[in-house]
């Protein structure tokens, strides 16, 4: 299984280098060496629904198709992409309301095609009146489970695909998740999420 992150630049890419170094190098109370994260869903019998539904670039005119099932505890989220129009597929959850202020970010273990998937959070935010979402983009591997680690810090707001300059990210008011599919390429997709928490 492969641990993926979303993407950093180079310098910090080299601090989290050095930082992990460092904690490898020291030694770890009992207390130390335990990672709290919450569990949010994992689409098992036991799991609680968040009422996924899809959200398709035809609602502004494009092409693409995609949908969802869910089948032996893993949310298939499949379909095709067409650039000639939006050029996007999406699931979101129905209106819920977490706080995740304890935490550092969202961690998705999934199994992919290879294409860069985009993570999406809402909260009640506002942008000239409009819906803010939040995007973090993540690269998968070809069919091989990976445990995708997003931080809070890589979310940027957007409206519309353009990104803004704010509001900043509250994530104490967490009010939608979403998966979406937008590489601005074209073709079949496929990932299969199997669990999603905060970390």
């Amino acid at each position: 299984m492969a641990i993926v992150r979303a993407n950093f630049s180079n310098s910090a890419r080299l601090i989290r280098g050095i930082i992990f170094l460092f904690l490898m190098c020291s030694p770890l109370s009992a207390s130390e060496s335990k990672v709290d994260t919450l569990l949010i869903t994992s689409f098992n019998s036991d799991s609680p629904d968040l009422g996924w539904y899809v959200q398709n670039d035809n609602v502004m005119g494009g092409r693409s198709e995609g949908g969802f099932n869910i089948s032996l505890g893993q949310l298939i989220f499949s379909g095709n992409t067409n650039t000639n129009g939006g050029g996007f597929s999406s699931i979101r959850t129905e209106p819920l309301r977490l706080n995740l202020s304890e935490y550092a970010g969202i961690r998705l273990r999934v199994k992919a095609d290879g294409r860069r998937y985009t993570w999406q959070l809402q909260t009640d935010a506002r942008w000239r009146g409009r819906q803010v979402n939040y995007w973090a983009d993540f690269d998968t591997l070809v069919d091989e489970v990976s445990v995708i680690d997003i931080p809070f810090t890589e979310f940027f707001p957007q409206f519309r695909g353009v990104r803004l300059d704010g509001p900043d990210l509250d994530i104490r008011q967490i009010m939608q998740l979403g998966l979406y599919i937008y590489d601005k390429k074209d073709g079949p997709f496929e990932l299969r999420l199997m669990t999603v928490e905060a970390y």
